[in-house]
């Protein structure tokens, strides 16, 4: 998906201000700027085209924030038959009503003028939505010219920098089918678990082990050939990054499903369950994050 850089927004005034915790926040406004600004809609419209003619067709983003909308309105309208409640929204509901890609082309421009000509510089980077890493990146400037229209404008600045920022996207999906898709996971224990923490041995398979050794292990079983790294524990905490899980499994029924950072973690919420009794919460972050707090659901 193209998203407009938070630098184009907030340097354009479409942006959102607020105050959080006494600290004041800027935040890019998407649909303000879809709304108001002619020229990035028929810029994203035209990288869009040029994705797709290269093999990467794109999401929308104006369509992704129309749906957001839509399914707002919805949920609000929504209400119970027998009892005319509302459906339960949280915040953290709405902060994950967000359009999800898995790669983000952030996208920045300026239309510049050299006497009666335009030309524009941009820059665009590729970006991992599950890592926030940049996979591929391009940047330039085009001709100038005295008629071009914007979309056209970047069309003639990009198209001899796009075979070598597409050869990065390939890789990229290359190295996720081959190696994993990268994700971390955060490993955490509830206060009110009297049972034990992390640190607290349990039997599995004849083996005794603290409750992290065990789970090193699984994550050790279960990741493309076992990478990925402890980079802190306690025994209130596991932190796991850079953690390969495959993009694909073949389920117990024989059926090829594809594998995201939530149905990753299920299988190892329902090891502990299984063979060590005990129970556990996944919270997702984004696309890329799960924590697994254990101890009760």
């Amino acid at each position: 998906m193209v998203v407009p850089s938070d630098q184009y927004c907030i340097s354009n005034g479409y942006k959102m201000e607020f105050e959080a915790m006494g600290a004041s926040q800027t935040l890019p406004d998407y649909q303000a700027a879809m709304q108001q600004d002619p020229d990035l809609r028929m810029v994203i419209t035209k990288m869009g085209q040029i994705m797709a003619d290269r093999g990467f067709p794109l999401k929308d983003l104006e369509m992704e924030l129309r749906s957001m909308q839509q399914e707002a309105a919805e949920v609000a309208m929504i209400a119970s038959s027998s009892s005319g409640s509302a459906v339960a929204e949280s915040p953290i509901d709405v902060l994950k009503r967000t359009a999800k890609a898995d790669i983000i082309l952030d996208l920045s421009f300026e239309i510049k003028r050299q006497g009666p000509q335009r030309y524009i510089t941009f820059n665009l980077r590729g970006l991992d939505a599950y890592t926030s890493k940049q996979v591929s990146g391009a940047a330039g400037s085009g001709a100038p010219s005295t008629a071009a229209t914007p979309e056209l404008l970047l069309e003639e600045a990009v198209l001899s920098y796009m075979d070598g920022f597409n050869a990065g996207l390939q890789r990229h999906f290359d190295d996720m089918f081959a190696n994993g898709r990268e994700v971390s996971v955060i490993v955490r224990v509830w206060d009110n678990w009297y049972d034990g923490d992390l640190e607290t041995y349990f039997e599995y398979d004849g083996d005794e082990k603290e409750l992290l050794e065990h789970i090193d292990d699984w994550f050790y079983d279960n990741t493309v050939q076992g990478r990925f790294n402890l980079s802190d524990a306690s025994s209130t905490m596991m932190r796991l990054e850079q953690v390969r899980i495959p993009t694909t499994i073949i389920d117990s029924r024989g059926r090829e499903r594809a594998v995201d950072t939530r149905s990753f973690i299920s299988d190892l919420r329902r090891h502990l369950k299984q063979n060590l009794n005990i129970d556990s919460k996944i919270y997702l972050r984004g696309l890329g994050e799960a924590w697994l707090i254990v101890g009760e659901r």
